[in-house]
């Protein structure tokens, strides 16, 4: 049985409160599963933070700042680190999301209709009579 790793709580909360006003806009949109998934903001993943996580599809969206640009190798071993476990990142500027939030939001929910799956059909027949059924 794997040990327990407990989750660096306070930190996430200071990173939420530390909010830069890119990722405040653009919570705005994710928040309360405005685009059909739920979004987690400021979330342990591993050793990391992610700023904006989708649990159901594996989805990580990063914002980056002027500070990226001073580490771009630290970056580079977090994505991979990242892939390696099974995430899909997307990365925009906060000037993207400045600039042009609606355009961010769209290209998340063509991302997000892409790696969704519709729910399959119900089966007809068997002990019911023919009627469909959904299953739970």
């Amino acid at each position: 049985m794997p040990a327990f790793k407990p989750r660096n709580t306070p930190r996430a909360r200071e990173l939420r409160n530390a909010a830069t006003p890119a990722e405040r806009l653009l919570w705005r949109y994710l928040a309360r599963s405005q685009l059909g998934v739920k979004f987690s903001r400021q979330m342990p993943v591993g050793p990391y933070f992610a700023d904006f996580l989708c649990r159901e599809l594996n989805l990580i969206v990063e914002l980056d700042g002027f500070s990226h640009d001073l580490r771009q190798d630290h970056d580079a071993r977090r994505d991979g680190w990242l892939q390696a476990n099974g995430f899909r990142l997307v990365r925009f500027t906060n000037q993207d999301v400045l600039d042009n939030v609606e355009g961010v939001v769209t290209r998340l929910s063509e991302l997000i209709a892409a790696s969704t799956h519709p729910q399959p059909l119900p089966q007809a027949g068997g002990a019911r009579g023919g009627r469909l059924h959904t299953r739970p």
